[in-house]
């Protein structure tokens, strides 16, 4: 009896295990079934896809701008590390016990105090109301005083309570880039940046920066972050694309060079109430090497003078005398005129066929007793008769009855183009300026126009283009093209080489370039540069002197007063030339005179003396 009870105890049990069994087997299979229909058939909307699946963001990885460096490879512009710390304020307050929290605001106002010593800003009460404040309101993110350099986030992280890291201090740090110039102001304007401006309201790329912002920058990365609980971190499974750091810039620039005749301008210039501005580049002769730019305009807050606008490239204006030259290599070269000692008729200064009369003829045929003026006397005295006369007499218009033929003058303006001194070529920088050259066939003219062309007025040219065409002459006739970028490179390896380029094989042959350089040095020793005779090299150049005009086109306005711009462009040593150089000042309407034989001429005498001191190559140039 005892057997049977325990037998169907048995066949119970068994029927029970029978039936779960059944159950689990059916359960399963809905279960396979199930899983097969969500991953074939199931379709869970976009809904559900969202809230189920971490949000990807894209990022952009930012690369390493390249640096800008000087022709020695010294740094002038280059891209450093802030650090912008914050603060959690609510970490571990929830899971504190009252002890740990006491500890806690303990190492808080501890760490006031070192802030407080680095950053300067807040007494160590101030920061640590500031933070004790945070933490009760339940502040999670709290910036603390600005942005610091790497030294100081190294002294920050090493405080009380933040040395301890991230999740118990509650520390943020925030790295970002900023672009640093460890000479200042030097050749800023040269330079140049670039500006994340929203409004789009001016130009926001200048200088170099600006120019070949897109090698010096590089290429963007982009990684994708997923939000988890601890943050946003990478997600792996996503694409990442690696940022390429930007390449740098060597330039022309010799910053020794720069720095002296920034303060050799400045000098000069500082305490000229009457000044607007002034510029000065110095140029190698043989390659057209910039190495210098110097553009210093008034500031009108500060009334100080600032690298604000790009003269040298950017305005352009009559260039008074200085276009003599222009003139005096088109008869040289159309064989009009054989040697500066050719002469012509002077007795009352009138220019024959214009309105065109220059007073100082008669004071130089008075005091020298003659009735006639060689071509370099002229040029020495920056006779505005003799220069409009030879454009005259030999370009001026034919008039055959009713017809009249502008064929000559037609060639002397070709003769301009020629010398790279009517189009913009190419440059380094943005907003080269294009000369203004008027033509008889877009305009009412007359001989007086030509007359006036000849002497440097009627016409527009920009600092740099009178600087090239004076280069082409010390270079004997070969016209380099102006430059600011040597090369670029990546860790000191070249990858893309610029150099010098040729604008112009030969504007004149080597005997023009001889003869007008003979009259440059005469210039400079007697005539209106005589400040640049005691330099310490002989200097070879021209003096000009011109006008701005008013809105009535008048030079004068309507209390006598005139807006002067005085320039003195020349090489030096003038028989050996290595450098070319340009000075221009720019007035406001005054009544003292600017002329090229002073400011100009002073501070490019200051230039070479103090290149003499510190450059043993161009000392023993000399020298030999």
């Amino acid at each position: 009896m005892a057997e049977q009870v325990t037998r169907k105890k048995r066949d119970r049990i068994g029927v029970v295990l029978y039936l779960v069994y059944i159950l689990l087997l059916i359960a399963s299979v809905l279960l396979i079934a199930r899983i097969i229909h969500i991953q074939i058939f199931f379709d869970p909307g976009q809904k559900m896809t969202d809230a189920l699946t971490p949000a990807n963001v894209a990022n952009t990885v930012d690369p390493a701008r390249g640096n800008i460096i000087d022709c020695n490879g010294r740094l002038l512009a280059m891209s450093c590390p802030i650090y912008q710390i914050c603060m959690d304020c609510t970490v571990r307050r929830d899971s504190n016990s009252p002890e740990e929290e006491e500890k806690w605001l303990d190492k808080a106002r501890q760490l006031s105090a070192g802030l407080s010593e680095i950053y300067g800003d807040r007494t160590p009460e101030q920061y640590y109301d500031l933070i004790r404040g945070a933490r009760l309101s339940g502040k999670k993110y709290l910036k603390i005083g600005k942005p610091v350099d790497r030294n100081a986030y190294n002294r920050i992280i090493e405080l009380p309570l933040f040395c301890e890291g991230r999740y118990k201090s509650g520390l943020i740090v925030e790295q970002e880039s900023i672009r640093q110039y460890p000479y200042g102001k030097l050749a800023r304007r040269t330079i140049g940046f670039v500006r994340n401006n929203k409004s789009n309201v001016g130009n926001t790329h200048i200088g170099l920066e600006g120019k070949f912002d897109h090698i010096l920058h590089g290429t963007d990365g982009i990684e994708w972050l997923r939000v988890t609980d601890f943050g946003r971190v990478r997600n792996s499974d996503s694409v990442y694309t690696r940022a390429v750091d930007g390449q740098d810039l060597r330039t022309t620039i010799n910053i020794d060079y720069q720095e002296i005749a920034d303060k050799a301008l400045r000098e000069q210039i500082q305490n000229e109430a009457d000044l607007e501005g002034a510029c000065f580049v110095l140029m190698e002769v043989s390659t057209g090497a910039i190495r210098a730019m110097v553009n210093l305009s008034r500031d009108r807050d500060t009334h100080t003078f600032e690298e604000i606008q790009n003269m040298a490239i950017g305005r352009k204006g009559e260039p008074g005398s200085v276009f003599k030259t222009v003139t005096l290599m088109s008869v040289l070269n159309d064989g009009y005129i054989h040697s500066l000692e050719e002469t012509l008729p002077a007795t009352n200064g009138n220019v024959a066929g214009t309105t065109i009369k220059d007073p100082h003829i008669p004071e130089f045929v008075h005091s020298h007793h003659t009735n006639r003026i060689s071509v370099i006397d002229g040029f020495k005295i920056s006779s505005n008769y003799v220069f409009a006369t030879l454009a005259v007499q030999n370009y001026g218009v034919i008039r055959k009855g009713k017809k009249v033929d502008y064929e000559r003058t037609e060639k002397f303006l070709g003769n301009i183009y020629a010398y790279k001194l009517g189009d913009a070529f190419d440059f380094d920088l943005d907003g080269l300026q294009t000369p203004t050259i008027p033509n008889p066939k877009t305009r009412y003219w007359t001989d007086t126009d030509l007359g006036s062309i000849g002497f440097g007025y009627s016409t527009e040219e920009t600092p740099l283009h009178i600087l090239t065409f004076y280069n082409a002459i010390a270079n004997k006739g070969k016209m380099m093209k102006p430059y600011l970028v040597e090369d670029f490179e990546v860790d000191g390896k070249v990858t893309t080489r610029r150099g010098p380029s040729i604008l112009t094989a030969a504007v004149c042959t080597k005997a023009v370039a001889d003869t007008i350089t003979r009259a440059l040095k005469a210039v400079t020793e007697e005539g209106t540069a005589k400040r640049l005779k005691d330099a310490k090299c002989a200097v070879a150049g021209k003096t000009g002197t011109s006008f701005g005009t008013y809105e009535n086109g008048q030079y004068v306005n309507a209390a006598g007063q005139r807006k002067y711009q005085g320039t003195f462009v020349g090489f030096f040593p003038a028989d050996a030339p290595q450098y070319s150089v340009i000075c221009m000042v720019y007035s406001k309407p005054t009544n003292q005179q600017f002329q090229g034989g002073g400011i100009p001429a002073r501070a490019i005498k200051t230039v070479i003396d103090k290149l003499y001191n510190i450059d043993p190559c161009f000392r023993e140039s000399i020298q030999q």
